[in-house]
């Protein structure tokens, strides 16, 4: 399968959450007009069967290119959410339904954009390009199974070429 690389868009990736990012937002001047303040970036969904908000730090390794598709995962409990902490480009690779090829959809995220993947979206763990990539995640803590794993057979296997 061939999947082209889209640019990661609000319009895009609306089917499976939100794109994460200052472009378009109107700033609050904070802490005496040194700073400015973004609010209202995503929408953190975690409540679902007692859950809370987790706050974590995640660092990730490149794959070996082609980038060989074996697994998607969802969390039906919450939204999770990844922002890069450096500005270098990450990949993005979602789906409606991992046994059906033509419902994936691939994005290059630039290293100021984040995304928030709605409750029950199928999507391939952290996809980095080049060198290891620091990433702020928001998701869900708390009781119950947030996690669900599809592995793809030989046949629903596939590589990505960034």
């Amino acid at each position: 399968m061939n999947l082209t690389l889209e640019p990661l868009t609000p319009t895009a990736f609306a089917p499976f959450g939100e794109v994460v990012q200052s472009d378009g937002a109107d700033p609050v001047a904070i802490n005496q007009g040194f700073a400015e303040r973004y609010n209202g970036l995503a929408n953190i969904d975690v409540s679902q069967a007692g859950g809370h908000v987790n706050v974590s730090l995640f660092t990730a390794r490149p794959r070996p290119e082609p980038i060989a598709i074996q697994l998607m995962e969802r969390h039906p409990l919450g939204s999770q959410l990844f922002m890069p902490i450096q500005n270098l480009d990450w990949l993005v690779l979602v789906c409606g339904d991992p046994r059906d090829r033509a419902s994936y959809r691939a994005f290059r995220a630039t290293g100021i954009q984040g995304v928030n993947y709605s409750r029950n979206v199928w999507h391939h763990p952290l996809l980095v390009l080049g060198q290891t990539c620091r990433f702020l995640v928001v998701d869900r803590a708390g009781p119950g199974h947030n996690l669900e794993e599809f592995a793809l057979n030989a046949e629903q296997q596939f590589a990505l070429e960034p």
